[in-house]
């Protein structure tokens, strides 16, 4: 996987080049249109490679991207959280339950619980050892 990865990459970082190299012409990039720049007050123009330019554009997309994801996700953390929650709290109250379980029982309810699990001893036997296992 991370042969194919590095590949990947190498193949991303020609292409990447090559289109650098290509496109070196400056361009400018107005961010306000011309007849709404005398109202914003100032020059909103930048002149660049066009290679620059399009890899911010490219950057700016992936961030965006991101951003969109990231608030289209959030009812999915949100639930996940939830989950998580309630999951933490079910496993809280099964700890609670074994613990509770496992407590010391009352005598004569462990007597007779330990009476009805062994085996009677035959009536005829005279034996007075406990039975057999």
């Amino acid at each position: 996987m991370r042969t194919i990865r590095v590949f990947f990459l190498v193949i991303l970082a020609i292409v990447l080049m090559l289109l650098a190299a290509a496109n070196r012409q400056l361009v400018t990039v107005s961010l306000v249109p011309e007849a709404l720049a005398q109202f914003a007050g100032g020059r909103w123009s930048l002149t660049m490679p066009a290679f620059v330019a399009l890899f911010l554009a490219m950057v700016f997309g992936v961030l965006v991207g991101l951003v969109w994801e990231w608030l289209r996700e959030s009812h999915l953390r949100a639930e996940s959280s939830r989950r998580a929650h309630d999951l933490a709290q079910l496993q809280r109250e099964v700890g609670d339950l074994r613990r509770t379980h496992a407590a010391p029982r009352d005598d004569v309810l462990a007597i007779l619980d330990e009476s009805g699990r062994k085996p009677a001893a035959p009536a005829g036997s005279g034996s007075t050892l406990p039975a057999p296992r």
